[in-house]
């Protein structure tokens, strides 16, 4: 009938059970955390190059120098007064 039988003695014992994980250092701690971080940064990273091939540097030149050309040779000449 304590102080753990109030509303925050349940929130102290999840509190003190993080701490425990993340002040520990046993292997398996350690390893959960690196896992769990790697997964927070991973996932975006991965949505985000998922449907994109990566092009050399030479593929964009030419892909730009396609562009500039067909943007050149379309664009009407400029009329001289």
């Amino acid at each position: 009938m304590g102080s753990e039988s109030s509303n925050g003695g349940s929130v102290g014992g999840f509190r003190s059970r993080i701490e425990h994980y993340l002040y520990s250092g046993e292997k398996k701690h350690v390893f959960a955390g690196i896992a769990i971080i790697g997964i927070i940064f991973g996932a975006p990273w991965f949505l985000m190059n998922k449907g994109s091939k990566h092009q050399s540097h030479q593929d964009y030149m030419e892909k730009a120098d396609k562009a500039r050309n067909e943007r050149l040779s379309s664009s009407p000449s400029p009329s001289v007064k």
